[in-house]
Formats: structure tokens, C-alpha cells, sequence
């Protein structure tokens, strides 16, 4: 059973006299910022002088630096960086900064699980991951709440790594939801396999298969979005504030029962063989090796060409003009 720990179960008072470096100020990295300041902690944010997030961290109150001066002044120094630059930001700009005793920290375990950052052995590595969006961890922070968070520990030189996980993860607001105690691995590998299988790769392509099975059989595109794109929230709305059972409850008997008879012959055989090789490849790194070569020597070639051409799917189109409809989604 995973451990879960709240705000009784930390001691704020580990960041007394600590400097938190924040490297990089994009979804997660305002949030982490924003919450631990108004947590009372000392904190600066690393940047490009020339990154046009510079001027908006000062506006927001945080003391902004150049990455290599936050690194030096930071005790905890949290990369909240694209994985894909992570690991050169770090070997490049930070690795030479980091001194014995100091934290360094990550959101995502891949560059540490996948040896993409092979830290020094005077440090403690630690892992703070909130299970939310950077506007949600910030907004629910702003509420008087919280987002449940992962904490792992990759390095324990201090014997107070786990401590300092969790001093970090109540002042970003996540003692008042739940802290959850998981390791790099198990983040980092279900992390991976959730997007790919699931949640991007498995839904998105679901989804257009179903539109695209419409369409073809004569039904017009309109019909195929709503119904194989469009209702999807629905479902996953209902399933994310109740569970199954609140889906289950909620939707028609109709549609209760096709779920049933229907769903495994969808995701039959086949489909779970495949989930299974695709954890495999996360696994062997088989994933990560193809992922940094693709944003390394290959200059994102393929990565952009499929970008280019998936925005060019009719289903694409269709949407746009369904949500001109749509009154409640204009800003």
C-alpha cells in the first residue's frame, strides 16, 4: 500500500534559512515559485536573461537571476525544465554549482531514472511531483487547497532527504490533498506509459478512429465530432469527479449497457498485447533513447512533420468551426 502523508506529517521549518532555486518559470515552475514564497520560503527563479518570462516572475515579487547564479545561490535547486532540455541545462549550467549538502530536485523522473543527469554522490535527489497542471497547483494553493504530489528519493546523502521532500511538497500546498511516497521509477515508467497508452496516444487515436469510422460509413463530420470527439469530456468529467461508478450511474442504460458488451472487443487482445510491448520499450529505455535522439541529432524532424501533419486531419477543421458554436468556451 502507497504511503500517503499530510501536512502534520512535515516540517516546514527544514526551508528555514534555505535558498530554492526554481530553474525555469513555465506551467509547474510559476506555481512552485508563487506557493513556496507565500509559504515563507526564500526563493529565486533561474532563467535566460533574454526569456520573456523574466519580466513576469519580477512582476510577480520573485527575485529573477540567470540559471548559473540561481544554481550557485540555491541550497535546493528544482529543475523545472522540458525534459528534452533538462539534461543539457544541467550538465551545462548547473552541475558545476552544486555543492555538498545542497537538494537538487525534479518534477519528473526521467532524466535521472533514464541517466540522462548522473548527479554527484555529495547530494540528495529528491522528487516533488504534483498530479496537476502548474494552473491548477497554483489555483487550488490560492483556494486554501491543494493536489496530491509524488515524492520519491533518488539520493540520500543527508539522511534527510525524505524530510526535505516533504518540507517542499506542504509548501507548495500539497499536504492539505495528500503526499504519496513512489520512486523514480515507478513515476517515471507509469508516467510514461499512461500518456502514450492511455490518456494521449490511446485516446486521441480512439477518438479519431471512431470519427473516421463515421465518416466513412457515410455519416457527416459534424455528427462523428460530437459524438466520438466532442462527448468525450463528458464521460471523463463524470469519471473524474466520481469514478466509474458515477459514469455508470450517470449515463443512460443504453449507454451503460454497450459499454459493457462492447468495450472489450475494442480493447481486446490485440490492443492489451501492445500496451504491454509499449511498457516494455518505456522499460529498456528503448522510448527515452528514441525520444532524446529525436530532440537531439534528428532536430525534431519527425516530431514536426507529424505535428504538421495531424493539424491537417479533417477532424481537425471540424472541431474549430463545432466551437464557434460553443459561447461558453470563448474568453
Amino acid at each position: 500500500m502507497i504511503k500517503k502523508y499530510y501536512d502534520q506529517d512535515c516540517n516546514l521549518g527544514l526551508l528555514d534559512g534555505k535558498t530554492i532555486a526554481i530553474i525555469g518559470y513555465g506551467s509547474q515552475g510559476h506555481a512552485h515559485a508563487l506557493n513556496l514564497k507565500e509559504s515563507g520560503a526564500n526563493v529565486v527563479v533561474g532563467l535566460r536573461k533574454d526569456s520573456n518570462r523574466w519580466a513576469e516572475a519580477e512582476r510577480a515579487g520573485l527575485k529573477v537571476m540567470e540559471v548559473e547564479e540561481a544554481a550557485a545561490a540555491g541550497d535546493f535547486v528544482m529543475m523545472l525544465v522540458p525534459d528534452e532540455h533538462c539534461a543539457r541545462i544541467y550538465n551545462t549550467h548547473i552541475a558545476k554549482h552544486m555543492k555538498e549538502g545542497n537538494v537538487l530536485m525534479f518534477a519528473h523522473g526521467l532524466n535521472i531514472h533514464y541517466s540522462q543527469i548522473i548527479p554527484a554522490e555529495n547530494l540528495d535527489v529528491i522528487m516533488v511531483a504534483p498530479k496537476g497542471p502548474g494552473h491548477t497547483v497554483r489555483s487550488e494553493y490560492e483556494g486554501g487547497k491543494g493536489v496530491p504530489t509524488l515524492i520519491a528519493v533518488f539520493q540520500d546523502k543527508s539522511g534527510k532527504a525524505k524530510d526535505y521532500a516533504l518540507a517542499y511538497a506542504a509548501a507548495i500546498g500539497a499536504g492539505r490533498a495528500g503526499i504519496l511516497e513512489t520512486t523514480f521509477r515507478e513515476e517515471v515508467e507509469t508516467d510514461l506509459f499512461g500518456e502514450q497508452a492511455v490518456l494521449c496516444g490511446g485516446v486521441t487515436e480512439l477518438m479519431k478512429a471512431g470519427y473516421e469510422t463515421l465518416v466513412e460509413a457515410g455519416y457527416e463530420p459534424e455528427m462523428a465530432y460530437f459524438e466520438c470527439v466532442h462527448e468525450m469530456k463528458l464521460i471523463i468529467d463524470l469519471i473524474y469527479s466520481g469514478g466509474y461508478e458515477m459514469m455508470r450511474y450517470s449515463i443512460s442504460n443504453t449507454a451503460e449497457y454497450g459499454d459493457y458488451i462492447t468495450g472489450k472487443k475494442i480493447i481486446g487482445k490485440e490492443a492489451r498485447e501492445a500496451m504491454k510491448q509499449v511498457l516494455a520499450d518505456i522499460q529498456d529505455g528503448t522510448f527515452t533513447s528514441a525520444f532524446v535522439s529525436e530532440f537531439g541529432a534528428g532536430g525534431q524532424a519527425r516530431f514536426l512533420a507529424t505535428r504538421r501533419k495531424e493539424a491537417e486531419h479533417p477532424l481537425v477543421k471540424v472541431g474549430q468551426e463545432l466551437r464557434k458554436m460553443m459561447s461558453w468556451l470563448k474568453k
